[in-house]
């Protein structure tokens, strides 16, 4: 088969990778050092909720095995395309000395690769279509942005009223390219304005 794709021109479809996820403490480094951003200490998981109790059932138990650590309780919010975010927050950690203390970013990757993995264990890998974790250089707003069905990271600077900031987003980009698998066509960089943790 793999033959007639490439006599054809077609390429086989990029495959979600959850573990690539683990990438985004490296990239929080990267981007302090490069451009002065650091994480918000919130992140989210976009899904399209399906009808039925048994996702309500599993929607509700990855909510509770979220909040089941006594940290910031889990959040949802639905957007105005009908997509459902999970919210998580990260703890603040102690800080080691010398050091300030910042959110967990290793603890909100972890709580998000869980989502994602125990929706995806459970049948509803299709209904997912992004993750985002929230940067800030106290003033403007970055979120680096994992398309499941990609595989893929890319940036997302908004500006408000409907416009993002493109220089920022290519800074970006050019920064992490190193830890993270970016999205290589940009119009696949989709706005994903009003989201939580921007």
């Amino acid at each position: 088969m793999s033959f007639w794709r490439a006599l054809f021109g077609r390429s086989e479809p990029a495959q979600p990778d959850l573990d690539a996820l683990f990438g985004l403490p490296s990239a929080s480094v990267t981007l302090r050092a490069a451009a002065g951003f650091t994480p918000t200490g919130t992140g989210s998981v976009a899904f399209r909720a399906t009808e039925g109790a048994a996702f309500a059932d599993l929607e509700r138990d990855v909510t509770d095995l979220l909040n089941a650590d006594g940290g910031t309780p889990v959040g949802q919010v639905t957007d105005d395309y009908g997509y459902t975010w999970l919210v998580v927050r990260s703890a603040e950690p102690a800080p080691e000395q010398g050091e300030a203390a910042g959110p967990d970013i290793s603890g909100l990757v972890t709580d998000l690769h869980a989502v994602n993995s125990t929706l995806e264990a459970n049948g509803y890998g299709p209904s997912l279509l992004c993750s985002l974790v929230g940067f800030t250089d106290g003033t403007r707003p970055l979120g680096l942005v994992y398309l499941y069905k990609r595989g893929t990271f890319y940036p997302f600077a908004p500006l408000g009223d409907g416009r993002r900031d493109n220089a920022l987003e290519l800074q970006a980009e050019a920064a992490i390219g190193r830890d993270l698998p970016l999205e290589k066509d940009r119009s696949r960089w989709f706005p994903v304005y009003g989201a939580p943790g921007l």
